[in-house]
């Protein structure tokens, strides 16, 4: 399998990852297994892995190595894994999933974790931890990478610290209902702080967030550390 060969990955059984980058449409349209239960595992392991990462590199307590651990393991830090590494370029969609966009910011997101979940089951803990260790601790370690994506949690402990109010209004919708792209205004105390877009209104919202929390200027964004 050529991505294989291009990571240097001493595989031993390729059809775990094809199954790795198998989308549910493509598996649903050619009767074999999708990603989604390596998917599963992938998502234990890779936590694991950062977990012991952040246990043996920094002094921090439990609540702040949760919060990085989310902040890694994440779909926003998923998908800059699978991009870097060019799993997308490998994915099989079905034909209907292929139209809706082939780069679907989730799926590719899903196939780093499914991968992780093949490489384990293939080759075991350790030659995972090496992959990780080689593809995304240097990701990790490098400040100028933001994979935080919880702005909304952090808007609102701020918003309720100045006991303000604070809601997500959705002000348009645009393109086809397997394709529709959200845009959510964010207002506090009926002031419209920050605006975003996307394809869920779940990400619309975190967009929306984040851009009140850059915006406002009585909220202190300039420095990460303060907000995990």
């Amino acid at each position: 399998m050529e991505l294989l060969e291009k990571l240097e990955i001493p595989y031993k059984n390729n059809k775990l990852y094809l199954q790795a980058l198998t989308h549910t449409s493509y598996a649903n349209e050619n009767g074999v297994k999708s990603y989604e239960r390596l998917e599963f595992l992938g998502d234990a392991v890779l936590e694991l892995i950062i977990s012991e990462y952040l246990y043996k590199n920094t002094e921090y307590e439990e609540g702040k190595m949760t919060k990085l651990r989310s902040n890694y393991v994440c779909e926003n830090a998923n998908y800059e894994y699978s991009t870097r590494l060019g799993l997308n370029d490998y994915l099989l969609l079905g034909h209907g999933e292929e139209r809706s966009g082939k780069y679907k910011k989730a799926i590719v997101a899903d196939i780093f974790e499914s991968f992780i979940g093949a490489m384990y089951l293939d080759l075991g803990y350790e030659e995972v931890k090496k992959f990780i260790y080689k593809h995304v601790i240097p990701l990790i370690e490098d400040k100028s990478l933001d994979f935080f994506d919880d702005y909304k949690s952090v808007l609102q402990e701020l918003v309720q610290t100045d006991k303000k109010s604070l809601e997500y209004i959705i002000v348009d919708e645009q393109g086809p209902a397997h394709d529709k792209i959200f845009t959510v205004e964010v207002k506090i105390d009926d002031i419209v702080y920050g605006r975003g877009s996307a394809h869920s209104k779940k990400e619309a919202e975190q967009i929306a967030a984040h851009d009140a929390l850059k915006k406002a200027q009585n909220l202190e964004f300039n420095d990460r550390e303060n907000i995990l």
